[in-house]
């Protein structure tokens, strides 16, 4: 297969070797911390989750974080990338011991919020330096398929990591200790992936010497500017531009079926009582998700060559279009099932091209800010479709008008993207 010998390809390159043990592990802790905390939240049978409730938990993880997400680029254009990931993830498994601990002692929901934002805070820098530290391990010939098999496993890792959290919760009663449980877990699997970053020369993911500026304060104190500098940065690269915009739509799109998937599992498919057979849904639902981002990886590669960039994007939310209310109105689980296999493939499939246009066309001196905005326009559509979703949906999850929204807003990203092809 093409994948594979892509694969074997780009692992002869020592340094993509470790930078890829690095992203596994930490996305492989990122899906096994978010399981546990969406089981928390929804699934646990002494709490009862509405749509409000899940926006608002969404919002009080994601919003203010995102907010401050050119902070994190700033710093990540200072700072060598390689200190980030590993004492980043060293922070992180502190801190998910602490949420732990946090859930066993029944604290008010604000302060498990906090210490859960704590966590996914320090992930921006994480992921952000992930993706900016990718053109530092391989050349530019080889970017795209990096672009294809490197995220993309993260993304299968982090897949891994949730049903690995869901077996746990399967396998125990549900209830307080399970949630702990995989959240002590997952607080080891940081440990391991902080520590795999040490295999890494402490200056081989950048920037360069001559941008470090090692003084926290003058670095904080240019956030300003360098946030503005970034934006001028990406107008002038308009490509990156229009897919940041285009994948930004595809991510509210995203959120928006995330809550319904959310409510369905909880309350439609099963008896409100039986959270495990919820859970066990959900579950099934990310498995069948993540194996459309493996088939993603594999005809991307294609998919931009044979209709460039732009092209690829406009053909994944031109699918995405039509399939999303063809599978989705019936509101039934095999439909949903086979819709979020595809969904995924169309979805990842927009998002290899959409950071491959990014890290192509940015600068290396710019592009820890710019890869922290694109986190910025992320989470901010993930909040707003969660918020818009809470005032549509019913508790039961089933809203046609809701997916009929969607697909209107997937048609325009379709609609959009081809216009700008043809310019």
């Amino acid at each position: 297969m093409a994948v594979v010998r892509d694969l074997r390809v780009l692992l002869r390159f020592r340094d993509f070797r470790r930078l890829l043990v690095v992203r596994l592990l930490s996305q492989l802790s990122d899906g096994v911390y978010q399981i546990a905390l969406a089981a928390y939240v929804v699934f646990t049978p002494e709490r009862q989750a509405s749509p409000a409730a899940i926006a608002a938990a969404m919002a009080v993880l994601l919003l203010p974080y995102s907010l401050l997400g050119p902070f994190t680029g700033v710093l990540l254009d200072r700072w060598r990338r390689r200190q980030v990931l590993l004492y980043g993830n060293l922070l992180r498994a502190v801190l998910a011991a602490g949420t732990a601990a946090l859930i066993l002692t029944h604290v008010p929901d604000w302060v498990f919020y906090l210490s859960a934002l704590s966590v996914t805070a320090v992930n921006r820098f994480i992921l952000a330096g992930l993706s900016a530290a990718l053109p530092r391990v391989v050349d530019r010939e080889r970017l795209v398929v990096a672009n294809s098999l490197s995220p993309t496993a993260g993304t299968i890792a982090a897949t891994a990591g949730g049903g690995a959290a869901f077996i746990v919760h399967l396998w125990m009663a549900a209830g307080v200790g399970s949630d702990a449980l995989v959240v002590g877990l997952a607080a080891l699997l940081y440990l391991c992936a902080g520590l795999s970053a040490r295999t890494m020369p402490p200056d081989l993911l950048g920037p360069d010497p001559d941008l470090l500026q090692p003084r926290i304060g003058a670095a904080v104190a240019s956030t300003v500017r360098g946030l503005f500098e970034g934006l001028r940065h990406l107008a002038k690269r308009r490509p990156a531009a229009y897919a940041m915009g285009a994948i930004t739509v595809l991510r509210f799109c995203y959120g928006a079926l995330t809550v319904t998937l959310l409510m369905l599992c909880r309350y439609s498919w099963a008896a409100p009582s039986d959270t495990s057979g919820g859970l066990a849904l959900l579950g099934l639902a990310v498995g069948v998700s993540g194996a459309g981002f493996f088939v993603a990886a594999i005809i991307t590669p294609w998919g931009t060559g044979r209709f460039g960039i732009a092209g690829w994007i406009t053909v994944c939310a031109a699918a995405a279009t039509v399939l999303e209310p063809a599978l989705g109105l019936p509101f039934s689980p095999a439909p949903m099932l086979v819709a979020a296999f595809l969904l995924g493939i169309t979805t990842q499939g927009a998002k290899i091209a959409t950071d491959t246009v990014v890290q192509a066309s940015v600068d290396d001196a710019y592009r820890g800010r710019v890869f922290s905005l694109y986190d910025v326009f992320f989470n901010v559509a993930f909040v707003g479709s969660a918020a818009i979703a809470a005032v549509m949906l019913p508790p039961d999850g089933r809203s046609p008008l809701l997916l009929i929204l969607i697909a209107v807003l997937y048609g325009t990203v379709a609609t959009g993207m081809a216009l700008l092809r043809q310019r």
